[in-house]
């Protein structure tokens, strides 16, 4: 008998196999992580949209908050109104951004939160810590001097490393838990002004009043708490809320874990029930698959399906929107139209449905904001407010040019080609 052979597995070389299989496993790790947090979402439902808001909250993990008051502001009008309520503040401000640039701007903000604080006012102030990279060193100097808190969520430190991805996209604020302001609105010069041109911004937001305020604080006080751990609780905060209009409303902001957020949730079901028209405006738009089959059965069954993008020239991302044209041909083939804006970034991410429902506030509609980012999206029950949406979108359509799906089915290789890697690598990011 002779003894078998047998060749030692030198440790380097077990070690190289583990170095080899790690990229492999850790590719698996992030498949299965996606693969449970984006199950294809399916509504089974006659019912109009307005029928829904309590199932829209519920299923968003949110909370119905009747009695609202809603105010639209556009472009640099709604820094009047935010400065505006900033002054009137008498127990505390809280303001959350995910963009802070250097600027006129940024200093006449820095003056209304640093007077306020030296007045008795609270000041809590929530920048993105990769968004405030320009923010200034004066401005943080000042704030901070004066008493007022300032936080940056997630900084590029090496003890974020594992969040590094994860961005404070929302841009709210929030005075005496009593009125609150959401939208698209950064803190960068290039948002003053009218939307007049290729320097300027043009953006959406809302002023409310009313019990769904303290959706808005709670929105906040989610990072908050996170980065800081501090707990802020009483009448200055969240004080006893009165009816103060007809406006139902809900907050959608939270990203569950193993779940499909919020906000995604909330995009998905409105597309699912429209019966008449869907109005979209949003600077990045890149719906996944299952949303571009939601947008065009949507159309195949009468809904007049229309969506307005910023063109190429007019982005501040162009690659992202060369990205975007990926699946525009699926989109134009299924009926939706699409306007491309001419005149400057548009910036606003609205979304109305049959003329009666809408939702507005901070979230893209590509992957980043609905399952990465953490984001605030109000959605509202209210005709008035609907119409002016529609309105502002009628407006809008004549600064663009719309495009056609005969025309855009012949676009060159070297167009399909770079759009097809954009769109990977936007995807991979």
């Amino acid at each position: 008998m002779f003894d078998a052979i047998t060749t030692p597995v030198s440790l380097p070389a077990i070690a190289l196999l583990g170095l080899m299989l790690l990229p492999v496993l850790l590719g698996l790790v992030i498949w299965s992580i996606r693969s449970h947090r984006d199950p294809s979402l399916s509504v089974d439902c006659d019912n109009a949209v307005t029928e829904l808001l309590p199932s829209m909250a519920g299923l968003s993990q949110g909370t119905v908050y009747e009695g609202n008051s809603v105010e639209l502001f556009e472009n640099g009008a709604f820094f009047d109104a935010m400065f505006d309520e900033i002054a009137r503040a008498l127990a505390s401000v809280h303001f959350e951004t995910f963009l802070w640039k250097e600027g006129r701007l940024g200093a006449r903000l820095v003056d209304a939160l640093v007077e306020r604080r030296r007045a008795g006012v609270a000041v809590r102030v929530m920048v993105d810590g990769n968004g405030g990279k320009k923010m200034g060193d004066e401005a943080k100097r000042r704030l901070r001097e004066a008493g007022c808190r300032l936080v940056f969520h997630h900084p590029t430190k090496l003890r974020h490393i594992g969040v590094v991805n994860d961005r404070d996209h929302r841009k709210l604020v929030v005075v005496d838990g009593r009125v609150a302001l959401v939208g698209g609105h950064c803190i960068v010069d290039g948002w003053l002004g009218n939307a007049e041109d290729r320097e300027h911004v043009h953006d959406l937001a809302v002023r409310l009043r009313g019990p769904v305020v303290h959706g808005v604080q709670a929105a906040f006080s989610e990072n908050w708490v996170e980065d800081t751990g501090e707990l802020f609780v009483g009448d200055a905060f969240f004080p006893p809320l009165e009816r103060c209009g007809e406006v139902a409303a809900h907050v959608a902001s939270v990203k569950a874990e193993g779940s499909p957020p919020a906000v995604k949730i909330l995009h998905h079901l409105a597309v699912c029930v429209a019966r008449r028209r869907i109005r979209i405006q949003n600077p990045y738009f890149l719906p996944d698959d299952e949303a571009i089959e939601a947008l065009c059965t949507a159309v195949a069954r009468g809904v007049d399906v229309r969506v307005m993008v910023p063109s190429t020239d007019a982005s501040d991302m162009p690659l992202v929107q060369h990205a975007a044209h990926r699946n525009f041909h699926k989109l134009l083939q299924g009926g939706v139209r699409i306007f491309e804006y001419q005149t400057c970034l548009l910036h606003q991410k609205v979304m109305t449905v049959d003329g009666s429902w809408c939702a507005i506030g901070s979230s893209n509609f590509d992957d980043r904001s609905l399952e990465t980012n953490d984001e605030i999206t109000l959605s509202l029950c209210d005709e008035r407010l609907a119409r002016q949406l529609e309105e502002v979108f009628e407006r809008d359509v004549r600064r663009c040019v719309e495009l056609d799906a005969e025309s855009w089915s012949r676009r060159g290789l070297w167009p399909r080609c770079r759009d097809n890697v954009l769109h990977v690598f936007n995807e991979v990011l």
